[in-house]
């Protein structure tokens, strides 16, 4: 196994692979900007590096600066986590390069996978169903409006390069496709710097499935199940979900065998996840490969007791895979919310500032991953993502009651949270049926949000005995809104 790896990422997923090195007896190396001197994961690292300024690219992005330090400092492998360099194939050739051992997998599959249209195109090649749509990108409007009308309206127009659901456009008739063509080229050129667009027929209601995979460097595979991943806002994930409630036995059997093929025609090594589109009639298309861990993935180790992490390192390090197929079974079902500092009432604007109150949920089924506790700064530099609360329970109905339990036990003063976004979301009837597609947040919520999203009492007066002390000897302008744009009524007190 490696003696040191350098964990070049930050936040909760920088802590957790920090916290599985310290269980294997390996040393971590974490690097910081100067924004996250105080951060958990800089602070739980064996070592840590100030890479740069708090900016990502004089950062956390800084290729230059992290290959030398991973060199200087011995480190064996480099573990990107997720986004950053997570799926850059020029970062991972550079750290090959200096002899040090990537733990993910090859940038010919990275490169494969991606651009979407030849992703697209790969995976229809070797019998992997596809959305119907165009394999090339679209170079003018009369050729989209000509591909538009074969495939039939209502279609969407979304970026090559793509992700997170940037620069995508529903265009429902002729009259909508001009507009909606130049401004996805917009966004895409500025998001991604590459301005192609494709078009995929347009699926209505569909539910977002992922199966999460693992292949080692000897052409061995297995897939740990399904993940239900439709609560979205603005085309991000919210909640997910392992097991998804509406796929069948003989559906998953389909769908993990299509996910097992996609990674086959990449020669895919480490972990991977496949992500389809379901529409009503359980018919699945590919949608893309995440050729990284998922922010997700915990929600898989809680239903088949794999830490997916330890399963990285053995693949990177040129282990066979340990895992057969038909020892894993699913074992209960699994929530995760993830837990943002944002206003769910303001666009989902990020909310900023220093945390001054942080009490996580605990007890019987209950998993979080955070990258933050009293004293952490959210700051503007980065992604407004706090934690992944997770439960567990041996059905779908004890998960849930765990996730509401876990909810209203958090708290967290000095940002704007999402918790009570999310545990509005939970108590919906539509949720407890799992009767919901992608578009529930957008038809449930957003048109009605003051009526939908309700303010959570839970928890004032041990909240107002635990925060008094730091408010008293901190300025009133420290008082943030919650999701309702009202302070909290525990606030106030510690201010008057």
């Amino acid at each position: 196994m490696f003696n040191k790896i350098l964990v070049a990422n930050r936040g909760e997923i920088a802590v957790r692979i920090i916290r599985l090195c310290r269980d294997l007896g390996i040393k971590s190396a974490a690097i910081y900007s100067d924004a996250d001197k105080t951060s958990l994961h800089t602070l739980l690292a064996d070592e840590s590096y100030n890479i740069g300024a708090a900016p990502s690219g004089d950062s956390y992005l800084n290729l230059k600066k992290i290959i030398k330090l991973a060199k200087d400092i011995n480190a064996d492998a480099i573990h990107p986590g997720y986004g950053f360099f997570a799926e850059n194939p020029t970062f991972i050739e550079a750290v090959e390069d200096a002899g040090i051992v990537f733990i993910g997998p090859s940038s010919e599959s990275v490169k494969l996978m991606g651009s979407k249209t030849a992703a697209r195109r790969l995976m229809s090649e070797h019998g992997v169903p596809i959305v119907p749509g165009t394999t090339e990108a679209v170079n003018s409007v009369k050729e989209g409006i000509k591909i538009s009308k074969e495939i039939g309206f209502p279609v969407l127009l979304k970026a090559v390069a793509g992700g997170g659901g940037k620069g995508m456009r529903i265009v429902n008739n002729e009259n909508e496709f001009e507009p909606a063509f130049e401004g996805a080229k917009r966004v895409a050129l500025k998001a991604f710097a590459n301005d192609d667009v494709y078009i995929e027929k347009f699926i209505e209601k569909p539910k977002h499935i992922e199966v999460q995979i693992l292949g080692d460097k000897y052409g061995n595979y297995v897939h740990l199940f399904e993940r239900e991943c439709s609560i979205q806002r603005r085309h991000q994930k919210i909640i997910e979900e392992a097991p998804s409630s509406f796929v069948d036995e003989l559906t998953r059997e389909k769908i993990t065998k299509a996910a097992i093929a996609a990674a086959r025609v990449c020669n895919y090594f480490n972990a991977g996840t496949v992500e389809f589109l379901m529409d009503s009639e359980k018919n699945f298309y590919f949608l893309e490969m995440n050729t990284r861990l998922q922010v997700e993935h915990p929600v898989t180790e809680l239903i088949t007791g794999v830490d997916l992490v330890k399963e990285q390192l053995s693949i990177a390090v040129g282990n066979k895979l340990s895992l057969k197929q038909n020892e894993l079974k699913i074992n209960g079902h699994a929530l995760e919310c993830r837990i943002y500092a944002e206003d769910s009432l303001n666009d989902f604007l990020p909310s900023t500032g220093k945390i001054y109150h942080y009490k996580a949920p605990s007890g019987p089924g209950v998993r979080l991953d955070s990258g933050f506790d009293n004293g952490s700064v959210i700051s503007m530099f980065y992604d407004p993502l706090i934690a992944k609360l997770c439960t567990w329970g041996n059905d779908r109905k004890m998960s849930v009651a765990r996730m509401k339990r876990a909810l209203s036990e958090y708290q967290i003063a000095g940002v704007i949270t999402n918790i009570v976004f999310l545990k509005s979301i939970i108590e919906h009837p539509v949720f407890e049926k799992g009767s919901f597609d992608i578009n529930f947040v957008e038809n449930e919520f957003l048109t009605d949000k003051e009526n939908l999203i309700k303010p959570d009492e839970s928890g004032e007066e041990t909240a107002a005995v635990l925060m008094s002390a730091l408010l008293k000897s901190s300025s009133g302008n420290n008082i943030k809104k919650n999701h309702l744009g009202e302070t909290n009524k525990w606030q106030e007190q510690m201010y008057e």
